[in-house]
């Protein structure tokens, strides 16, 4: 997220272990109920549709800021991950709510993303989660560098030029949104219809 690609790339390619049928427990942060943020990504999808097929937008339902991998289920031990939830419920209870604002967007290779800030609060609740899981594990996956808290509103559906996207971002002036963030969220995750859905295994309030 630091300068505009000039070619997109097909975000839909299938990563190492993912395919149709996996699930996996991650943590994320959500945005159920929060009009603000919906307002928002309704404006981009709306300005981004007449580009077609080259975007796919991401319904209100899967807005989600990607904190925290734990791994595949099959995988990981149903028992750890129940060990992780109590551990993080115990950490994050030391972490007050607080208020994000979202936007505006910028232009990844395979997104269009929206800023966050303050990202030192979405780093504190990353970081409890961290925690908790090396609680358990003994180590944590991912790495702890290379994060940087945002929210896609759409990812590109294909290889091809960033200008046409860009061009439209440009012209574009969107209030940003405002977020109120009081849990973190452990769900089950796939990507088997070309989007990141989940069901939700425990929703941790923040203190």
């Amino acid at each position: 997220m630091t300068s505009q690609p000039d070619t997109m790339r097909n975000h839909w390619w299938w990563r190492p272990g993912w395919s149709v049928g996996r699930r996996f427990y991650t943590w994320h942060l959500t945005f159920e109920g929060q009009d603000d943020v919906h307002r928002l990504a309704a404006e981009y999808r709306s300005a981004l549709a007449p580009l077609g097929d080259a975007l796919t937008p991401i319904p209100d339902q899967w807005l989600h800021l990607t904190m925290q991998g734990i791994g595949f289920v099959g995988e990981a031990k149903e028992a750890d991950v129940h060990a992780i939830t109590d551990a993080a419920r115990a950490r994050l209870a030391a972490i007050p709510a607080f208020d994000l604002q979202l936007g505006p967007a910028v232009l990844d290779p395979e997104a269009v993303l929206l800023h966050v800030e303050p990202d030192g609060p979405v780093r504190a609740v990353r970081g409890a989660i961290r925690e908790a899981i090396a609680d358990v594990l003994g180590e944590t996956p991912e790495k702890a560098e290379g994060f940087t808290p945002h929210v896609s509103v759409a990812y590109s559906a294909g290889d091809g030029p960033a200008e046409p996207i860009a061009h439209v971002l440009a012209g574009l002036h969107v209030p940003p949104a405002a977020a109120r963030i009081s849990t973190a969220e452990l769900i089950v995750i796939h990507r088997d219809h070309q989007m990141y859905e989940w069901e939700t295994f425990a929703k941790i309030p923040l203190g």
